[in-house]
């Protein structure tokens, strides 16, 4: 079936009442030269939705009455309370699998190599939102040192702009879907529950850690913080993609000159830039890259071409079951005005994905109304319907999704697993042990170390694991 074209549309009312809003759209200049984030220079929608939350908050009457607010006495305390509204920053642990690899068996051991005289080591996790990140980097470092960790000392230091963010961080609590790709056996090694879905890291690895608010583009302002610098390992992943090109390319020089002289930077999986090997020396490693101060005696290493991150296109019998990272896509070019060609079904889901691992459930939100609109019978997207809507607390619109996924193809093991941990939440016992034992079944048919598709890391043996003990923890059922 030929994937559905959605016709171009109007712009709303309201979008086009908020282009001719002229203090709506000095605040928005203001918010974007203040924290950076272009991604909000053609987002006003969603930008309106976040700043009518303070009007609401302060009872200010519009937007004029607010940038007043803004520019008073308590403007600083406001500003504050804003960019917690529309800064996006949700993560979860170990994220890019890739990553976590290239750290554990050669950015890391290289460090504890060179550092191995003075056992000391800097780490910074720059735009660190709500801590999965460093504290991914302490539990690995633990990991790594075992007992000998007392014997060194180590510093990592979590900045992020979000306040918001930052005391949930230093909290340590976590719930199921920041540890979504974390097994149940290292969830029990590491975290302690707390509460129902809750969990909070066990104080060891909190220990290694300190959070600080920060903003990035302070890096490149006339007094740049004199304190970040010397780091062995810089983390800013997912950070630069809401700044304009410009920007990024001086934020990534400034990130560079804060390393030390055999120090490491690694960026998100969407942001190298051939560019940057004109600031960095560029490390290829296996699915990602990592930069390095210049050194004239380190080997020449060609920037990243891009073709490091594409995928093979998954085999049609395993669609939903064995995991195959999405292509990106190229629309080949169009010598004469014809409507644009729908992306892949894959790249929907992609987009969908990177904004709720943003922790931006309402973006995520309506991009899968968007796409569900081109791609109306494809399960994944449902799938992560459902998923969306269950983070934002909406719980029987997700159970109606994650039906709809399994009415398109019934033996699509996360849909059964995701729909089971949805009805147990919900206090449906039965229907939840029926829903598990299912996905547990499905997943048996392929070999245990299988990634599942849309499991973010979850393999075959990892899902029947966590359901014998989901099922073992049921009584009655």
């Amino acid at each position: 079936m030929k994937p559905l074209r959605a016709a171009p549309r109007p712009l709303a009312p309201r979008l086009l009442a908020l282009a001719a809003d002229e203090p709506f759209q000095r605040l928005k200049r203001a918010v974007i030269a203040r924290t950076g984030h272009h991604y909000y220079a053609d987002k006003d929608e969603v930008l309106w939705d976040r700043v009518q939350r303070r009007l609401l908050a302060n009872r200010d009457r519009d937007v004029s009455a607010y940038l007043k607010r803004l520019s008073g006495d308590d403007g600083e305390a406001e500003w504050a309370a804003l960019e917690t509204e529309i800064t996006i920053g949700e993560t979860f642990f170990f994220r890019y699998a890739e990553q976590f690899t290239a750290l554990r068996e050669t950015i890391l051991p290289d460090i504890l190599e060179r550092r191995a005289q003075d056992k000391r080591i800097r780490i910074w996790s720059a735009g660190c939102a709500t801590g999965a990140e460093p504290y991914s980097i302490a539990i690995l470092l633990s990991q790594m040192l075992g007992e000998a960790i007392s014997d060194w000392r180590i510093s990592i230091l979590g900045g992020d702009i979000n306040a918001a963010f930052l005391e949930t961080a230093r909290k340590g609590q976590f719930g199921r879907w920041a540890l979504r790709a974390v097994s149940d056996a290292d969830r029990s090694q590491w975290f302690t529950e707390t509460a129902r879905n809750t969990w909070t890291l066990k104080s060891p690895y909190r220990g290694l850690v300190r959070f600080e608010r920060q903003n990035l583009l302070d890096l490149l302002g006339p007094a740049p913080p004199l304190e970040l610098t010397e780091f062995d390992l810089i983390l800013c992943r997912n950070v630069l993609i809401y700044f304009h090109h410009d920007v990024v390319e001086q934020l990534v020089g400034a990130l560079g000159s804060r390393l030390a002289a055999d120090g490491w930077l690694l960026l998100g999986h969407a942001e190298p830039n051939p560019a940057f090997g004109k600031l960095l020396d560029v490390t290829q490693l296996p699915g990602t890259v990592a930069y390095r101060p210049a050194d004239p005696e380190r080997p020449a290493q060609p920037g990243p071409s891009f073709e490091v991150f594409a995928a093979p296109e998954p085999e049609p019998s395993s669609q939903h079951l064995a995991e195959a990272p999405s292509p990106r896509w190229r629309p080949a070019p169009i010598p004469t005005p014809v409507p644009s060609p729908a992306p892949p079904v894959a790249d929907l889901v992609e987009s969908v994905r990177r904004l709720a691992d943003a922790g931006d459930y309402l973006a995520a939100e309506a991009a899968c109304r968007q796409a569900l609109a081109l791609a109306p019978e494809d399960p994944a997207l449902h799938l992560h319907d459902g998923l969306v809507l269950q983070a934002l607390g909406r719980s029987a619109p997700a159970e109606a999704a994650f039906k709809r996924a399994l009415y398109l193809d019934r033996s699509f093991a996360l849909a059964h697993y995701h729909l089971g941990l949805l009805l147990l939440e919900r206090g449906r016992s039965k229907a939840a042990a029926r829903s598990l034992k299912t996905a547990a079944q499905i997943a048996g048919t392929v070999p245990p170390d299988t990634r599942l598709a849309h499991g973010a890391g979850l393999d075959a043996g990892q899902l029947r694991k966590s359901v014998r003990l989901l099922l073992q923890s049921l009584v009655g059922v």
